[in-house]
């Protein structure tokens, strides 16, 4: 490791099986929610996002952080350093925060977010349904809950929230 690394030393070596557990069921919650948002708007609309969201979050992120990232074929909150070393080689913690990954990240999930949200909210417009309001406020709850309360929670816990420009915990 380069001297400019500076790992939490009180962060979890490994997190919890009922915190990934926890994460991954609201991560798949998040983008079916947001599949529905979409499927109000247009079907194809949809299929476009879901395809977007599993690209992105299984392969393209899992690449570009956690193949760089200190749990690297470790259990992090989400699992995802052990999902990345089934399909990468481990890369450098000293350019964990020089990819394009931590560029990628919040461009990524902000669009996860915000194109349901947009979508539906036009849905409703065109033709307004007690269920897509329910879809609605349960992906806002949803994205409020895993991107800020749980993410605070668990970047505190975490090893590189000392260096990770997405980190919750400063």
């Amino acid at each position: 490791m380069s001297e400019k690394i500076k790992i939490y030393k009180e962060g979890l070596e490994k997190y919890l099986k009922e915190d990934v557990i926890l994460g991954n069921f609201l991560m798949v919650l998040w983008i079916f929610l947001g599949a529905a948002s979409c499927w109000f708007f247009s079907p194809l609309a949809a299929m476009i996002y879901f395809d977007f969201a599993v690209l992105m979050i299984v392969f393209v992120l899992r690449k570009a952080l956690c193949a760089n990232c200190y749990y690297y074929n470790k259990r992090c909150n989400m699992g995802w350093g052990k999902l990345s070393a089934l399909f990468f080689k481990k890369g450098n913690i000293g350019k964990f925060n020089k990819g394009v990954g931590q560029k990628l990240a919040p461009i990524t999930y902000g669009l996860l977010t915000a194109v349901p949200i947009v979508l539906i909210l036009i849905s409703i417009f065109q033709d307004f349904s007690a269920v897509k309001i329910a879809v609605l406020v349960s992906l806002l709850l949803i994205s409020f809950y895993s991107g800020a309360v749980r993410r605070k929670k668990t970047c505190a816990k975490c090893k590189m929230r000392l260096i990770c420009k997405g980190s919750a915990a400063k």
